[in-house]
């Protein structure tokens, strides 16, 4: 039953070629999770050449076929725009991931305090705000804000957040029953517990339901690769921004890139429990590939000559640091989706290839369709157990 999801654990599945839910299937049976089935943003939507629709309805497909009958989702992911809002309403998506990213101000962890207190006062409602989480001496009274600390969560995050409540109000004319989730993770800034704090409390207090926050996490959460950076920092840091889920009790947090992030799956289990949502994407994608360059080795050598030509341009629009000098000089073309530079490359790459290969792609793709469902429920299960707590 396509529905709201609410606070029931749930794991996205996006599917850039329409072919993937299946496997999917196969490898959520009997875990804790709800799936979101049909998962994709304007951005990807674009690159591919797909509608909402389209996106909706091949994963109603699979569904119907494969006879689930359990709750699962849709995510209109990464909204930007009021005027994205309604193709997605239309087509009868129940899950609606806000980006209010272009509104954050990644300057505000560094700037000096004479900028800082200027941007702060220029905030339309800073006495207002100052007033609820600071008393008279400017010490703390809500959370653990001092002066400074709440100076910065406001110049970083007040516009983005205004932004968000305009995207829910839009939304709320059009349906009354949804999922909202609101994501500031494609950021250059880390965010703070107490910034997260500081958004989930206004985003509460002006009237948002929100069932999931996806904030920015520190290290670096890459497209198809592992998690880079500390992992006995970032133990620190996800049990303190589940401190602060479970503060307010009214949401989940959200991982998002979370494809492939095993080293980081043990401690979200740990720390975050039942309240989660993993957001993966590009991963199916690259699965479709790991088949052609075992069954259909012309076409791979196709899209990865491809890929290198488009990845400087294609990349753009993603956070990733994979180098073109650093692919491996190999015939052994399945082990280059385990490279890291390789499997960045061909990630991020995915429109490039789609627009130009995609008809032999899923032509490719059907004919070795076993293969296809196999190696994806293998790789999800991968992921789905390392996220049992």
């Amino acid at each position: 039953m396509l529905t709201p999801l609410s606070l029931i654990p749930s794991f996205g599945f996006g599917d850039r070629l329409g072919l993937a839910t299946p496997g999917h299937i196969a490898a959520l049976r009997g875990t804790k999770f709800a799936p979101i089935f049909a998962q994709q943003s304007v951005r990807e939507n674009t690159r591919t050449g797909r509608t909402p629709q389209q996106v909706l309805d091949d994963a109603k497909r699979a569904v119907d076929t494969a006879k689930w009958d359990a709750p699962w989702g849709a995510d209109a992911d990464h909204l930007k725009m009021l005027e994205e809002i309604p193709s997605f309403v239309d087509a009868g998506y129940t899950f609606f991931t806000i980006d209010p990213g272009e509104y954050v101000d990644n300057a505000a962890d560094s700037d000096p305090l004479d900028v800082l207190k200027r941007k702060a006062a220029s905030v339309m409602n800073w006495d207002h705000i100052s007033m609820l989480y600071l008393d008279q001496n400017g010490e703390q009274v809500w959370g653990n804000f001092e002066l400074v600390s709440l100076q910065r969560a406001v110049v970083k995050y007040n516009n983005a957040i205004q932004h968000a409540v305009s995207m829910f109000n839009r939304l709320s004319q059009f349906k009354e029953y949804f999922d909202f989730e609101v994501s500031v993770d494609e950021t250059d800034s880390p965010t703070t517990p107490l910034e997260h704090f500081f958004i989930a409390s206004e985003l509460t207090r002006l009237g948002v339901r929100f069932t999931s926050l996806a904030p920015r996490f520190i290290g670096r959460f890459e497209k198809g690769v592992d998690y880079i950076g500390d992992l006995d920092a970032l133990d620190t840091e996800l049990a303190k921004h589940a401190a602060v889920t479970a503060h307010f009790g009214t949401y989940k947090l959200s991982l998002h890139s979370g494809s492939d992030k095993f080293s980081v799956y043990p401690l979200i289990a740990k720390h975050w429990g039942n309240r989660i949502h993993v957001k993966t994407a590009g991963t199916s994608y690259l699965e479709a590939l790991r088949v052609l360059a075992s069954h259909e080795p012309d076409l791979f050598l196709k899209i990865y000559s491809l890929g290198r030509e488009c990845y400087e341009v294609d990349k753009r629009t993603y956070h990733v640091s994979a180098d073109l000098k650093m692919l491996p000089n190999t015939n052994d073309l399945p082990s280059l989706l385990n490279d890291f530079h390789a499997r960045e490359v061909l990630h991020v790459t995915f429109g490039s290839a789609i627009g130009k290969f995609g008809v032999e792609l899923k032509s490719a793709l059907k004919k070795h369709e076993i293969a296809y469902y196999e190696g994806l429920r293998i790789h999800f299960e991968k992921h789905l157990n390392l996220l049992k707590d």
